[in-house]
C-alpha cells in the first residue's frame, strides 16, 4: 500500500530502525538481509529528504527529525494494528490472543495467579505472559509492546487510559519469634532495626524508601535488599529483622511461614494500584473483556466474606 508515494510497508522498517539503531539487529528483527535493510533505510533516506540515522562511532544515532517521526510512526502502526488488522468477531471461547503484562510478583501472588485461572476456565486458550516492572515499562506501554501495566499511582502515564483497581495498606512484618519486638513498634524501635527492602531496576528504586526520605529526612537502617516482593517474608524467618509489606501479601505469607504482622509505628499512606493501557487498545473487544475480568474479580475479592459470590463463579 502506498500513501503519498510512500511504501507503507516502510514505515515497519523505519519503526524498527528507530529502535535498534542498528542495521544488524533491525534485519534480524525485520527477517531481512543487512544489504536489504540498507536499501530500506536508502529509501527512507530520500522519501523523508533526512538522514534519519547517522553512523556515530560504532552506533547509528537518530537525526533531530528522526526523533520528530518516531512517535507519530509508531501511533500509525498502532492504529491500523488495533483498528485495520483486528478481527471484529468476539469469541473469548476460542480466542487464541497473546497477552503481555507487566505486573510486580507480589501482584502475581495476590491476584493474577488466580485471574489467570478464573479466565482459563472462559477462554482457555488465551495465553499470558508476566514481565517484571522495570527501568523501560514506561517505554514499553507507550510503544504498545505490552497490553497492560499493573502498577502504583505515581507511575501512570499522561494521555493513556488508567483504572483504579485497589487500595493496599503496608504493614509491618517479623519473625514470630522475635523477642526484641511485642504487639506494637515504636518509631525509635523501628528505626534502629535492620529492614529487608525491595529494590527495582538499575536504579535500585525502594518500595517505601522514598517516602520515609521526604516524610523524615533519613533513611532506615537497611541491611539486605532483594529484586522481589516474594522473598521478603522468607528473609524474616530466623532473625530480628523487619520488612515493611503490602497487606495482602503479608497475610498470604503469615499462613506458611511463622511470622507477625504489625502495625507500622507512623501512619503510610495507602498505595493505589492502577491497570494502565495504551490509548490505541482502548476499543479493542478481546482488551476490553480482559479488563473488565481484571476488575471484576479484585471486586469478588475485596467484598466481606459472606456477601462474595462462589469461588467458582466471576462477576
Amino acid at each position: 500500500m502506498r500513501f503519498h508515494h510512500l511504501d507503507l510497508n516502510l514505515l515497519v522498517a523505519l519503526d524498527v530502525l528507530l529502535e535498534e539503531q542498528n542495521i544488524t539487529r533491525a534485519a534480524e528483527r525485520l527477517h531481512m538481509t543487512q544489504s536489504a535493510t540498507s536499501g530500506v533505510l536508502g529509501r527512507l533516506r530520500t522519501f523523508f529528504e533526512d538522514e534519519l540515522l547517522v553512523q556515530v562511532g560504532r552506533k547509528m544515532q537518530p537525526t533531530p527529525y528522526a526523533l520528530e517521526l518516531a512517535k507519530p510512526v509508531r501511533e500509525v502502526l498502532l492504529t491500523i494494528r488495533s483498528s485495520i488488522t483486528a478481527k471484529p468477531v468476539f469469541d473469548p471461547a476460542s480466542s487464541k490472543r497473546h497477552f503481555r503484562l507487566i505486573t510486580s510478583d507480589y501482584l502475581i501472588s495476590v491476584l493474577f495467579a488466580q485471574v489467570i485461572q478464573r479466565i482459563h476456565q472462559e477462554a482457555p486458550h488465551i495465553t499470558f505472559e508476566m514481565l517484571s516492572p522495570g527501568d523501560n515499562s514506561a517505554e514499553l506501554l507507550m510503544r504498545g509492546e505490552i497490553d497492560l501495566m499493573i502498577v502504583p499511582e505515581r507511575y501512570i502515564i499522561e494521555g493513556h487510559p488508567a483504572q483504579l483497581l485497589f487500595e493496599e495498606e503496608h504493614v509491618c512484618v517479623v519473625w514470630r519469634d522475635n523477642a526484641l519486638v511485642g504487639d506494637s513498634l515504636t518509631l525509635e524501635q523501628y528505626m534502629q532495626m535492620g529492614h529487608i527492602s525491595v529494590g527495582f531496576g538499575r536504579n535500585r528504586h525502594l518500595s517505601i524508601e522514598d517516602w520515609f526520605m521526604s516524610q523524615y529526612g533519613f533513611n532506615r537502617r537497611l541491611e539486605v535488599i532483594t529484586n522481589d516482593f516474594n522473598t521478603l517474608p522468607q528473609l524474616l524467618v530466623g532473625t530480628q529483622r523487619v520488612a515493611t509489606m503490602h497487606r495482602r501479601l503479608a497475610e498470604l505469607y503469615a499462613q506458611y511461614l511463622p511470622l507477625r504482622m504489625l502495625p507500622p509505628p507512623v501512619q503510610i499512606p495507602v498505595m493505589r494500584e492502577y491497570m494502565l493501557w495504551h490509548r490505541s487498545m482502548d476499543g479493542d473487544p478481546m482488551h476490553r473483556w480482559l479488563r473488565e475480568r481484571i476488575s471484576a474479580f479484585i471486586q469478588r475479592l475485596d467484598r466481606p466474606a459472606e456477601a462474595a459470590e462462589p469461588a467458582a463463579a466471576m462477576a
